[in-house]
């Protein structure tokens, strides 16, 4: 599997951030071709330069994740976070590295 995680900054407004996030970007997110899952989490923290949103979209593969990124779906989800994430935003690529577990 391999991941697409996106760090997003603590916003001046957190409730509008919310709201857009939740109304707007994240159906955007979920148009895109391919995506197996998408998991955001909100970071619990009295910290201010701590992120506000960590996302994570994951794709089969490598391969894919940059065929779905380049689509139509995905190039407008990625041109949509300026429409709410002034703070700044990171975005980095990862392939999973499996541990047994239980």
């Amino acid at each position: 599997m391999y991941d697409i995680v996106v760090i997003y900054r603590r916003p001046a407004d957190p409730g509008a951030f919310d709201r857009y996030y939740r109304e707007t970007h994240v159906p955007l997110v979920l148009a895109i071709p391919e995506l197996v899952e998408f998991i955001w989490n909100k970071v619990d923290s009295t910290d201010p330069d701590a992120p506000y949103v960590i996302a994570r979209l994951t794709y089969p593969d490598a391969e894919t994740a940059g065929r779905a990124s380049n689509s139509p779906e995905g190039l407008t989800c990625s041109a949509d976070v300026a429409n709410f994430g002034q703070a700044g935003s990171v975005a980095y690529g990862s392939e999973r590295q499996p541990v047994a577990g239980r």
